[in-house]
């Protein structure tokens, strides 16, 4: 099994994981919480955990990086399955951007 096959197995099973905490108990499960304050809520972590990234990358070491990236990643997969939205959704719009300059694709999301 290729590397790149287990990382996205693990990614999908975390976000397995998360969608199946909506609904339960905030009481038992800080997952559970983060989905009990709303879309609101999640976002505000998600803004936390960015400046968190951004403050360890400038002031901190890389396994610091790697923390603080674990806890957005997180955060951001809880936003997604509050929004219905998939790893797949994500990785598929990635996808359609290979190949595409970046100051392209930036310029063509500008016009839109």
């Amino acid at each position: 099994m290729t590397e790149d096959h287990m990382s996205s197995r693990f990614l999908n099973e975390l976000f397995r994981v998360i969608k199946s905490r909506k609904g339960a108990d905030p009481d038992t499960s800080y997952t559970a919480q983060l989905f009990d304050g709303g879309v609101e809520h999640i976002s505000r972590k998600i803004g936390e955990e960015s400046t968190e990234v951004i403050v360890a990358a400038l002031r901190d070491t890389p396994a610091r990086v790697v923390s603080e990236s674990a806890d957005l990643l997180y955060h951001l997969m809880v936003l997604w399955a509050e929004q219905d939205i998939t790893p797949e959704d994500v990785f598929d719009e990635l996808a359609s951007r290979a190949g595409t300059s970046g100051v392209e694709e930036k310029a063509a999301r500008d016009s839109d």
